[in-house]
């Protein structure tokens, strides 16, 4: 198909004028029939790779999709955008099911989602006979992989639909892929010969920190004060521990659920709802929250655990930002937090022990980085970072400073050696700070020499100190079920030379203070409502009328918000303040489809908040231009007008009227609305 006719199907279903980098190829290599592995990162528009040749190609394309919630996600999305999909899993009876069935066999669908599970049943595949099927899509496809982080059984049953289909192309997508796992899918799959598109691993709008274990609640509830309202994930070790935390959060004025796979199958999917459409803005949850969750604007993720594995911190920390806003992923870190994650390991065995151990100290390394994070990260994928600095970690943001460490070093160096080097930073770090705890004294290590002849640092500070004695040869770390320090000979060398020492220390800032009083989010900036000058800043009063009109009609289809507009376009719309649709279809994320769908509702909440700021700044009744020469004149009304009263609340009325029944159509006729065309 021409450029051309892909980009105006780009537009008219999707809203965009351009593809993202690397689609438009993919695209082209499905067109023309071949079979393809996609690997790119979390938001960077994997599924509109085989959505958009659906289209194209007229037909069927069957995706096939590990989680029924994100089934549900983009099946609504689709529909918001005016595609035929439909998906068959559990949750539809058999009545519905059938229908589902007939329509795809009557060739008015055009993608079909259904589970692996699902696919690997005899009946279903004698179904899949009978369509005229023209593409598979694999997502999710490292779970293909024993080598991957997240292996499921019956991923390894869709071997078989290259038998059964060998003239359907197959695409097969991922976001967490080493090249070991690479190899694997593609040999599973029966996919030699190819082609393979590997993007960039990173996520350069996500900003990686690793913050001390000690502490964490109050870091927690500020880094939540900051982004109130927003969504966050929580990571959790336990079943437990999210429930504890869930009930914490909640007490604590930040709502929040429990999500584990203890949990009733309807208790999970109502959650996982719940949090996809807004509801409730935070999740407590295990790792088995989550894969593939189709949510663009979760701002926070937080792991307060230690993760398994970097493949797996990095498919759970690929759910914050994927709409290409700023957002944060946090890790909470003590040396001890390994010794959780080994007590599974232990009852392992053989090669998979191995990958196992090997995972976990991949990601013990990560958290005690003095190096940028994301560069490690990338180049795990095997990827590279240009620089040495990423600009948007917490190691390359963190302001540095010389210090001569030179006596806090000897001292440390000495208290290794005089407790017998069998022990980690921490007891050491005890030891030289003179802390009065039972195991310092059962070991007698209260009568070293070194005992309490540190008072310059703090536990914290020492631990930075013992990381770059490592970096530099001078001690050594016996990594295990207890990370010991050890004296290298290059440290009794300098010892004894009583050479000097200086680090490039961290600069760290002091411990969050909660707010108590006023607003959560005083002088901090909010990612969608910027408020600083420039035509393209989004207007932070209007957004949120926006968003809230937003809210109102996707709850009156029943559909997440962000299936409506995602905050990306909302904020565009904030910016241009466009009254006629020839503006608005300049938006991105702004289709002919959504806009005949949502435009005139949108529109009408601008021209009224438009409206209300000319009346505010008493401009004259000929009305001056805005938004590239359009004129607001029409928009206003004599002050005792019902509509100017209900300026900036227009709405609460549209709801009103979307649970009467009404279209927008309808709505917009019904109130006297102009109609910018």
């Amino acid at each position: 198909m021409a450029a051309t006719n892909l980009k105006a199907l780009l537009k008219r279903h999707f809203g965009y004028d351009e593809f993202r980098p690397g689609q438009e190829t993919i695209i082209n290599t499905a067109l023309d029939g071949r079979n393809s592995l996609v690997v790119m990162p979390t938001g960077g528009g994997k599924s509109l790779c085989y959505q958009l040749p659906a289209l194209a190609t007229g037909g069927l394309t069957l995706v096939i999709s590990p989680l029924i919630a994100l089934m549900k996600d983009q099946v609504d999305g689709l529909r918001s955008n005016g595609i035929a999909a439909e998906f068959l899993n559990s949750t539809l009876d058999n009545r519905t099911a059938a229908e589902v069935e007939r329509s795809a066999q009557a060739g008015v669908v055009r993608l079909l989602y259904a589970a692996p599970e699902r696919v690997s049943m005899p009946g279903f595949r004698r179904f899949l006979g009978t369509l005229d099927l023209r593409m598979i899509a694999i997502d999710e496809a490292h779970c293909i992989s024993e080598w991957g982080h997240d292996f499921r059984p019956d991923y390894r049953q869709l071997a078989e639909l290259r038998e059964l289909f060998p003239q359907t192309p197959i695409m097969a997508l991922t976001a967490t892929a080493t090249e070991r796992v690479r190899r694997d899918i593609v040999a599973q799959l029966g996919l030699d010969g190819c082609a393979e598109f590997v993007s960039g691993f990173d996520r350069s709008n996500l900003t990686y920190n690793v913050k001390p274990g000690a502490g964490s609640w109050e870091t927690l509830l500020a880094l939540l004060d900051e982004r109130k309202g927003q969504s966050a994930i929580v990571y959790c070790f336990s079943r437990k521990d999210t429930e504890e935390l869930a009930a914490r959060l909640t007490s604590d004025g930040h709502p929040a659920v429990a999500y584990h796979a203890g949990l009733a199958a309807d208790t999970r999917r109502r959650t996982q709802e719940r949090f996809i459409d807004g509801e409730v803005p935070i999740v407590a949850a295990t790792i088995a929250f989550g894969m593939g969750i189709d949510k663009p604007d979760i701002r926070l993720v937080v792991h307060h655990a230690l993760p398994k594995s970097i493949e797996g911190y990095y498919q759970e920390t690929g759910r914050a930002g994927r709409d290409g806003l700023p957002s944060e992923c946090v890790l909470f870190f003590n040396e001890g937090d390994r010794a959780k994650q080994e007590y599974f390991i232990r009852g392992m065995t053989g090669e998979a022990r191995a990958v196992a151990d090997r995972q976990l100290q991949q990601m013990v390394d990560y958290c005690r980085l003095n190096t940028c994070r994301r560069g490690y990260l990338l180049g795990y994928f095997g990827d590279a970072m240009a620089g040495g600095s990423c600009g948007n970690c917490d190691v390359c943001l963190a302001e540095r400073q010389s210090v001569d460490v030179t006596v806090v070093a000897q001292k440390l160096l000495s208290a290794v050696m005089r407790t017998g080097e069998r022990f980690g930073v921490a007891h050491v770090s005890d030891v030289l700070l003179g802390r009065n705890i039972k195991r310092i004294r059962e070991l007698e290590h209260d009568k070293l020499s070194v005992f309490g002849i540190v008072d310059d640092y703090d536990r914290d500070g020492l631990r930075l100190i013992a990381d770059g004695l490592v970096e530099r040869g001078l001690i050594g770390r016996a990594d295990g079920q207890y990370p010991t320090l050890g004296v290298t000979t290059d440290g009794r060398e300098w010892l004894r030379k009583r050479g000097s020492l200086t680090l490039d220390l961290r600069v760290d800032e002091p411990p969050p203070q909660r707010e108590t009083s006023g607003e959560p989010n005083a002088g901090k900036e909010r990612t969608a409502g910027k408020t600083r000058g420039g035509a393209n800043t989004p207007d932070a009063a209007l957004f949120e009328q926006l968003r809230a009109l937003r809210r109102s009609l996707a709850d009156a289809e029943g559909v997440p918000a962000f299936v409506v507009f995602g905050d990306i376009t909302l904020n565009g719309l904030a910016a241009a303040k466009p009254i006629h649709s020839r503006d608005m279809l300049a938006v991105s994320g702004v289709g002919p489809t959504k806009l005949d769908k949502y435009g005139e509702a949108f529109m009408a909440v601008i021209r009224e908040y438009v409206g209300s700021m000319t009346l505010a700044a008493g401009e004259n009744a000929s009305g001056r231009p805005v938004n590239g020469g359009a004129s607001v004149a029409s928009t206003r009304r004599p002050a005792g007008d019902a509509s100017v009263r209900e300026l900036g609340d227009t709405h609460q009325l549209t709801r009103r009227l979307l649970q009467q029944g009404l279209t927008v159509a309808e709505i917009v006729a019904q109130r006297g609305l102009s109609q910018g065309r």
